[in-house]
């Protein structure tokens, strides 16, 4: 069966997030399992390959578009779209074409599939939401499934690009891809697909409640039978403490955790005796910055030292800056990308906090578990599907959950977990009991080869 991966991102090719790991890790996944696997995505910068063919999209006129490939992935060239600084806009914010970016590369990747045979198309995210439509439209004999995630990123444009589309006025409808008066990309994935995935059964669940549906509730629960949780998975060639060559020492024990506690204390010139919590993440209220900063000076009074490592919102940047300044020695926040950093933090904290107010999958706390990194997490989305509350008496468990997003509750949460870590035999069990857990791609690839059977089969 082949297949075909179509991601704004996937590793090592481009990269913003997350997405971009799954679609790097997951294909390789499923070629083990006997699936043929190629991705398509932009040729943005850096992107190298020879070009195969020339296509032709209707958009704005007749546009003839180059088709690069590597012998793996293909890639749409359109340079005045794809060839800048950032994949989807600057640190001012999105590219305000990016409507027209994302349209002309679904038109692109459909005139492809009419060259290059595929039995399923999977698309992911609100940038490929338009594909499933084309094909259902052209009448492609070509199952497609779509891959939600994260629902808070729609791709929505104003009614008056609508004929950009080269579709007919019918689709803009309440029951086809309008929203609010808007074009919504991402609804149009959901409606058109014949499958849609999301990336845990948990937040699969959620999204079709009002709390966390971002208006798409209604839509969702419409079409829940061709809707699938399926947890994402960590590739552990990257991830793994044994013989990973960006951390201090290799590990395979707690004896060995604490040695890289000891050096990544060190160079961060961080206080060795405290509990070390650790974060690497998106700085931004969705990743549970809200809370945190409300009780940053409490969780430091508790003895904690506290490392942080990512980028993101200006206000929560400078807030935790100040934290920095006024806590030397307990405090280290690092306003960055530093891929050796981050491998470090798992290996050599004792905890990982991840307080998010919503969290589709998360990789943070499978990766934190491989490392013996014992997870602190709100209980939703995937992160309620990995982590499950430590019982000190039947040493089950591999974390610990608070289950209302407040300050208070994490904050008490974390009064329990320090609690933990002053028993040290029992805390070390929790540390090895966390490296046995699997959360690698194998399960996840699995069901996706037999979601794919079952549509190629319908």
């Amino acid at each position: 069966m082949k297949i075909a991966f179509v991601t704004p991102e996937a590793v090592p090719y481009a990269k913003t997030g997350g997405l971009a790991d799954v679609c790097g890790a997951l294909p390789v996944y499923l070629t083990n399992l006997g699936l043929q696997v190629s991705l398509i995505l932009p040729r943005y910068q850096g992107i190298m390959g020879e070009k195969i063919m020339d296509v032709e999209v209707d958009f704005g006129g007749r546009k003839k578009i180059a088709i690069f490939s590597d012998g793996k992935a293909y890639f749409v060239d359109y340079p005045a779209y794809f060839q800048r600084e950032g994949l989807y806009g600057t640190s001012a914010g999105d590219y305000p074409d990016n409507f027209e970016r994302f349209t002309l590369f679904a038109q692109a990747v459909v005139c492809l599939l009419k060259e290059v045979k595929f039995d399923v198309v999977h698309c992911h995210d609100w940038q490929t939401g338009l594909i499933p439509l084309y094909i259902k439209k052209y009448g492609l004999n070509i199952k497609t499934v779509f891959t939600i995630h994260n629902l808070g990123y729609q791709g929505r444009f104003p009614v008056e690009k609508f004929p950009a589309l080269n579709i007919e006025w019918d689709y803009f409808t309440p029951e086809g891809i309008e929203f609010y008066g808007d074009i919504n990309f991402l609804k149009a994935g959901i409606i058109y697909a014949d499958a849609v995935t999301t990336v845990s059964p948990t937040y699969a669940r959620q999204i079709q409640t009002p709390e966390y549906g971002f208006g798409l509730e209604g839509v969702l629960t419409k079409y829940r039978d061709k809707l699938y949780g399926i947890l994402n998975g960590i590739d552990y060639r990257i991830w793994n403490p044994e013989n990973d060559p960006l951390i201090y020492e290799p590990y395979t024990n707690y004896a060995g955790k604490k040695k890289n506690k000891s050096a990544l204390t060190s160079e961060l010139l961080l206080d060795a005796r405290r509990p070390l919590l650790g974060m690497v993440s998106r700085i931004a209220g969705q990743k549970g910055f809200d809370i945190l900063i409300k009780v940053l000076d409490d969780i430091l009074t508790l003895n904690y030292c506290f490392v942080l490592l990512g980028f993101g919102e200006e206000f929560y940047c400078e807030k935790l800056k100040k934290f920095a300044n006024s806590y030397p020695g307990q405090i280290s926040v690092n306003i960055k990308f530093d891929e050796k950093l981050a491998h470090r933090i798992y290996a050599g904290s004792d905890f990982f906090l991840m307080p998010s107010k919503y969290e589709p999958c998360g990789l943070g706390q499978m990766i934190s578990l491989r490392y013996g990194t014992v997870p602190i997490v709100h209980k939703t989305g995937g992160l309620a599907d990995t982590v499950f509350a430590f019982d000190p008496v039947t040493l089950a468990g591999n974390g610990f959950v608070f289950d209302t997003y407040s300050p208070e509750s994490m904050l008490d949460t974390l009064k329990y977990a320090h609690t933990i870590y002053c028993q040290e035999t029992i805390f070390a069990q929790l540390s090895e009991n966390c490296m046995k857990y699997d959360f690698s791609w194998n399960n996840s690839a699995k069901e996706y080869k037999n979601l794919y059977q079952k549509l190629w089969e319908y």
